[in-house]
């Protein structure tokens, strides 16, 4: 039998350790608040909503100190998801750290000094945002003349034309030697 809810857990008010390894716990269960619990696995679970999570741990287990969540798709690493790479993972345990700076164990690794101040300095920006489907569609609008007026895009809202180019393309007939810059040889006087 695979656990779903966590009702009755409450009754344990010393317990320190709980093993959920798999079974069926996801975002919508409910964590009794357990002031001593140091560890805590839900190794291979069904946990989506990593916010969430963080906040209810937070909240229902404040001793928390070792914490383990590979198998979920909340912990992003390369053995549960084969379209997440070792930068996902280190943006998820920057992540992680940055709101559980008590932590001395995360997943299958200690946590070092080191990772806890890169946490410190990172771990805001490293929030992972997911748009549902029907943002994605509003997102993604295109007007009567077929351009895209996509609201999230990195290229300013003001575009020159492409016929309008200041680009050159040829060989270069010089060789730089010593001290000049390399990166430079390009830049015309009119252009500075």
């Amino acid at each position: 039998m695979m656990l779903q809810k966590l009702s009755g857990l409450e009754e344990f008010t010393n317990l320190e350790e709980l093993v959920l390894d798999n079974n069926m716990i996801g975002d919508a269960t409910e964590f009794p608040k357990l002031k001593s619990l140091h560890t805590l696995t839900m190794n291979k679970n069904n946990l989506t909503n990593l916010d969430h999570l963080l906040d209810s741990l937070e909240k229902c287990f404040p001793s928390l100190t070792y914490l383990s969540l590979l198998g979920n798709i909340a912990c992003p690493n390369q053995l549960s998801c084969l379209d997440k790479d070792e930068e996902d993972y280190k943006r998820y345990r920057n992540y992680v750290l940055y709101r559980l700076p008590k932590l001395k164990f995360l997943d299958s690794s200690p946590v070092k000094s080191s990772e806890l101040a890169e946490a410190k300095r990172v771990g805001p920006f490293m929030k992972v945002i997911k748009l549902d489907e029907n943002e994605l569609e509003k997102a993604n609008v295109t007007d009567k003349e077929g351009t895209d007026k996509s609201k999230y895009s990195p290229l300013p809202s003001s575009q020159r034309d492409t016929t309008d180019h200041l680009g050159s393309y040829g060989k270069s007939k010089y060789v730089y030697y010593g001290r000049h810059s390399e990166g430079n040889r390009f830049i015309r006087n009119n252009d500075l």
